[in-house]
């Protein structure tokens, strides 16, 4: 368990190839409901790759657990050694190896952070090559549902002038002692802090991933201050039984 109700698991191929792909793709999770009809599930790669070895056999996702529903039984009923039926990756919600953008705006709620955990290595390489700005907006409704939020804070003070991360609760605030308690810390919904960032349609392009009630909102809000269909991908999350 990564988050109350999220859960972290780690599968590796049966035939023991690596799984090339590129952060931001995902992967469909195939099974059947309890009739037999035929279902699947996509997931984002949280896999982190390693920039000098490559792929490895190492596929990592997180979960939300949805009461009741199908996906998460199968989940909650897997042991160790357990296998699952997937296909991919799929996807194009990945930083492109063109951009020549001078900021990333990445904007996520719950499990949508998944791809940017991915694309970390990438990021890195960007700063280290470009001198690319960073800012991660990610919206929880607690702490305790800051999913991946040490790794992500231990990137900014490793990166501190490039890698910004502003985690944004909804409900519950940090200690004042707690490691996540900082001046960037926001009470609130991520598209309320969205102006704070001045999106700029000459340096910016601008990912969304979450809840769709807040990527519709956050992409209308960018669309407004001027950044256009290209320099505004979208990747919704809905939480399916």
């Amino acid at each position: 368990m990564v988050a109350p109700q999220v859960g972290h698991y780690v599968f590796a191929r049966d035939d023991g190839q690596p799984l090339p792909f590129i952060p931001g793709q995902f992967i469909q999770v195939h099974f059947a409901y309890a009739d037999g009809t035929a279902t699947r599930r996509s997931y984002s790669l949280a896999t982190i790759p390693d920039p000098v070895k490559g792929p490895d056999d190492l596929v990592e996702i997180a979960v939300s657990y949805v009461p009741g529903g199908a996906a998460t039984a199968l989940f909650e009923g897997l042991e160790i050694g357990d296998s699952i039926n997937a296909t991919g990756p799929f996807g194009r919600f990945c930083l492109m190896p063109n951009d020549n953008n001078q900021r990333y705006l990445l904007i996520g709620t719950g499990t949508g952070i998944t791809p940017y955990r991915a694309m970390l290595p990438l990021l890195e390489k960007a700063i280290a090559e470009r001198n690319v700005q960073v800012v991660l907006l990610f919206g929880a409704r607690n702490p305790a549902e800051l999913l991946y939020g040490d790794e992500f804070r231990e990137f900014a003070n490793r990166h501190p002038d490039n890698f910004r991360f502003l985690p944004c609760f909804s409900r519950e605030l940090p200690a004042p002692d707690s490691p996540h308690a900082h001046p960037d810390v926001r009470h609130g919904y991520v598209q309320q802090f969205l102006p704070e960032l001045s999106p700029d349609p000459e340096t910016d392009i601008a990912y969304l991933c979450g809840n769709p009630d807040m990527v519709d909102t956050c992409a209308e809000a960018l669309r407004e201050t001027g950044l256009l269909p290209r320099q505004i991908r979208r990747e919704k999350y809905v939480s399916s039984k």
